[in-house]
């Protein structure tokens, strides 16, 4: 447990090594991060994961493709639409199906209302792990907002099974809810940023704290709003098919502190809403859906390796599937955003003090079922 370090003088201390986790609440799920201190500075750190591992990708490998569909929305469950729209689109990509404009609208409209959703819990959780609690309560009170919605339209608040091969499980037709969203949270988040991103304690406990630079971002594969905020202009929705027609903002700053993180993600919210108004536009435009589904009885996937992947909430997350023909996969691999995060804190903890740590992890955003699988 210790280790003695020599100092000037012939003056010697030892090291402490600490179990934060796996049953810290801060750490968001079953993640052990294994610490060595010098007082109270950490001098490494290595984390220890696997404690929610589930099997998804074995499971895979026994499963239907329609049997595992309703799986993929607990990689992430609290962005399960982003796992659905991932399977969904290797089978369309491997059978060449494209899908409807107005299916396209109706899955775009849901992931930016799920990343919004996302966002929300994060800043919540992220303020209680600081210790402010009248945050993470309106956090959860406009996150409601938008699991009702996601209620209304699949009958699940969180796994919702709703994209299917080819289109969507039904049409959308209420989308009054969408619009009173959009027009509450507006002035929501600027309540938001009159409380956190102007209060002096909170800025003492980011600003400047977990600074990741581009190139170590680079050369760790971090991707997504950790990326943007540490400068990298890239997001993988301004490429995506998806989401061709939409204008798609990219926020980019530079400081790349915990702080800038917090703020990238207010922004990205905002930014959602615009994607959600122009999709809702296009929804209230068209007639009734029009969809040609996949049998999933007779489901089978050519031979070859199909690969897909989409700009979730956490960062890039990706999709490939390695098919003998058979009617399930014969290999199926996810790529998530969180694994890189989590894999990220043996650089940004080092050298921090321990009373930072809670705060600089809170900030990559990070969900142990993305990195455990």
């Amino acid at each position: 447990m210790y280790r003695t370090i020599r100092g000037c003088a012939g003056m010697t201390t030892t090291t402490l090594k600490l179990n934060l986790g796996p049953q810290h609440p801060s750490t968001h799920g079953v993640l052990r991060l294994l610490l060595e201190l010098d007082g109270e500075k950490i001098i490494s750190c290595e984390p220890d994961v696997g404690y929610l591992h589930r099997g998804m990708e074995k499971m895979a490998e026994k499963l239907s493709y329609i049997q595992y569909l309703p799986m993929v929305d607990r990689i992430d469950y609290l962005a399960g639409f982003f796992y659905s729209e991932l399977l969904c689109r290797i089978v369309e990509k491997a059978l060449e199906i494209e899908i409807p404009d107005k299916v396209r609208a109706i899955r775009v409209m849901l992931l930016e209302l799920n990343r919004i959703s996302s966002h929300l819990l994060w800043i919540g959780a992220f303020l209680m792990d600081l210790g402010a609690v009248s945050p993470f309560f309106y956090a959860f009170r406009e996150r409601e907002m938008i699991l009702r919605y996601f209620e209304k339209i699949s009958g699940q608040r969180m796994m919702y099974n709703y994209f299917v091969f080819g289109g969507v499980r039904r049409d959308i037709s209420d989308l009054e809810d969408v619009e009173e969203i959009l027009r509450i949270l507006p002035e929501k988040l600027e309540d938001y940023e009159k409380i956190i991103t102007e209060n002096p304690i909170f800025i003492r406990r980011t600003v400047g704290k977990g600074f990741l630079d581009k190139k170590t971002a680079l050369d760790y594969a971090i991707t997504g709003v950790n990326l943007r905020a540490s400068g990298v202009d890239f997001d993988y929705r301004n490429s995506d098919n998806l989401y061709k027609g939409f204008d798609v903002g990219t926020v980019v700053l530079e400081e790349g502190d915990s702080f800038a993180r917090y703020k990238a993600r207010i922004l990205e919210i905002k930014e959602s809403m615009k994607i959600v108004h122009q999709a809702l536009e296009y929804i209230k435009t068209t007639g009734t859906l029009a969809q040609k589904l996949i049998n999933p009885l007779t489901l089978k996937l050519p031979e070859g390796g199909y690969y897909a992947d989409i700009e979730a909430p956490r960062g890039i997350a990706s999709c490939f599937v390695l098919s003998n023909g058979e009617k399930c996969p014969y290999r199926l691999k996810w790529r998530t955003g969180s694994y890189y995060s989590v894999n990220l804190l043996r650089k940004l903890l080092k050298g921090e003090y321990l009373n930072d740590a809670i705060a600089i992890a809170g900030s990559l955003d990070i969900i142990l079922p993305e990195v455990d699988k």
